[in-house]
């Protein structure tokens, strides 16, 4: 059982003493069970992920499921940044703001909220368009967080004003405030059936 044990060490050392463990418990086949409040910790370290919410087990899953397919909305921002957009449902697709989307999994129809990982949001130029000639959609950039090996891009969309998303890109593709840029979305979606 390890309790929050790298907590207290600066993040190269926490990222050199988890290395070492992980390896350490891989050559032993031993099993371990930790305790974290760190989801980057959780779902590097972890073969399965339990997340307990308010005193309850709510998942239990490989760290790519749970990051892909949280259960619950309030999971998805949890376990990582998530940008929720209202939509509809129907069969294996959902439309939205961000367009006409492949769902990763069935909601039944109707009305749902939408979750789009930021890093599935692609950026490009205001000329570009898509090589696979899928949608794009207009967007400016209302703020930029410079992160180094990556960074936050926070977007408002052109079609409604009202509607922000915030996309991860790498540093080097950082684009300035201001700037007009297209958006679309790679991958499959997850959608949560409105109450």
């Amino acid at each position: 059982m390890l309790d929050e044990p790298f907590s207290s060490l600066d993040a190269a050392l926490r990222l050199e003493t988890r290395q070492a463990v992980a390896s350490a418990l891989a050559a032993t086949g031993a099993t371990a069970v930790l305790v974290t409040h760190d989801q980057s910790e959780a779902l590097s370290l972890g073969h399965e992920v339990a997340v307990l919410w308010n005193g309850r087990l709510i998942q239990t899953a490989t760290p790519e499921t749970l990051y892909r397919r949280p259960v619950t909305r309030e999971l998805a921002s949890f376990v990582g940044e998530a940008v929720l957009l209202p939509g509809m449902a129907t069969r294996d697709r959902v439309s939205c703001e961000l367009g006409e989307l492949s769902l990763s999994g069935p909601v039944g129809q109707g009305a749902v909220d939408v979750m789009v990982r930021p890093e599935q949001i692609r950026l490009l130029r205001a000329d570009e368009t898509m090589p696979d000639g899928a949608a794009a959609y207009d967007a400016v950039v209302t703020e930029v967080i410079f992160q180094g090996q990556d960074a936050g891009v926070a977007l408002q969309l052109r079609s409604d004003a009202r509607t922000m998303v915030r996309a991860r890109v790498p540093g080097y593709l950082c684009p300035r405030p201001g700037e007009q840029v297209r958006l679309a979305v790679d991958g499959e979606v997850t959608a949560y059936a409105r109450a």
